[in-house]
């Protein structure tokens, strides 16, 4: 086997882990695959022309992984979104007057109670 297959092996066998860990939501073990993963699909890409025939099956996987990806993006995106908003409700309540204008109802915080026993 040459050290061209085995790279395009390892690659191969990369995109099989990085699906593993976007499937399960393992962000952590995603970013472990990064530097392996950009310095093989460099070293791959430096002859594309040569290598046509092997980068073609593993498009469909960079790809796949892609929407995957774009998908917990889109995910994370939505969860920060919703932490923001619950956030502001704790410090102010928006409301809108009898013309339809927005207001914003300032909130006091609210004293913690001790409780001793």
């Amino acid at each position: 086997m040459t050290s061209e297959t085995t790279d395009f092996s390892r690659l191969d066998s990369l995109l099989e882990q990085e699906r593993a860990f976007l499937l399960e939501g393992d962000l952590e073990g995603l970013g472990t695959l990064l530097p392996a993963k950009e310095q093989l699909v460099a070293l791959l890409l430096s002859d594309v022309a040569a290598n046509r025939d092997q980068i073609t099956p593993l498009e469909g996987k960079l790809q796949r992984n892609q929407l995957l990806l774009d998908g917990a993006l889109d995910g994370i995106r939505a969860v920060a979104a919703r932490l923001a908003a619950l956030r502001q409700v704790r410090t102010a309540l928006d409301t809108y007057d009898a013309r339809g204008r927005k207001l914003r109802v300032e909130m006091a915080a609210v004293p913690k109670v001790e409780k001793r026993a």
